[in-house]
């Protein structure tokens, strides 16, 4: 059975109490998730492999530690997840970034896919599959389906926030998956967003309110 990971650091949280509140503007709203991104995925790497090369330090050479060169892809789910892309590589400086397209139908509040875009390497990567919001998880089964359906095996989820009805949809179709998040918040309303949440995320990242 999957994880949920939830990282209630101090900074992470007065972080998100900031993006939470409303009266917070898109500039700042993007930078303070640029930095729970940071924590979100220094936690969900942790277990990234290791190799070691020599290494001449002023006083030695010696045998040291690095990250092996297996394959990393950054998967953004559009059009919110690509606030976090740039959090995900400040920490995985050399991953691929690939992106899925989903708009939610606000009648069905089912994910429609228009776009699709890989790196050629996923099947052989340890996959991180990125979006702020984990809502209903109706847009994240669909793309970790592509991403699957690509070849990959290795996936996790990382998000901003989680709704509990989404975790459980999560866990129902892809049990072996890790979810990290900075927080799991109360529940969904009747338009499918998360409560207390923080409204809808592409349009505070992207200042379209």
């Amino acid at each position: 059975m999957a994880d949920l990971h939830v990282i209630d650091h101090p900074i992470v949280v007065s972080n998100l109490t900031e993006m939470r509140d409303g009266a917070t503007p898109s500039s700042l709203f993007r930078k303070r998730l640029r930095t729970i991104t940071h924590f979100l995925a220094y936690e969900a790497t942790e277990d990234l492999p290791i190799a070691y090369k020599e290494v001449e330090t002023p006083v030695t050479t010696t045998a040291l530690p690095v990250l092996s060169d297996m394959p990393i892809s950054i998967v953004s789910i559009l059009r919110a997840g690509i606030g976090m892309v740039d959090g995900m590589l400040d920490v995985l400086p050399d991953a691929g970034v690939g992106f899925i397209g989903m708009k939610r139908d606000e009648e069905t509040l089912k994910p429609n896919e228009y776009y699709v875009n890989l790196p050629v390497d996923i099947a052989k990567s340890k996959v991180f599959v990125v979006d702020p919001m984990l809502a209903t998880g109706g847009s994240a089964i669909d793309a970790i389906a592509k991403v699957k359906a690509a070849g990959a095996t290795d996936i996790t989820m990382i998000c901003l926030l989680a709704a509990p009805q989404g975790v459980e949809a999560m866990a129902d179709v892809y049990p072996e998956i890790d979810i990290y998040t900075a927080a799991l918040d109360e529940t969904l309303n009747e338009k499918g967003y998360i409560v207390p949440g923080l409204g809808d995320a592409g349009d505070r990242i992207f200042n379209n309110l």
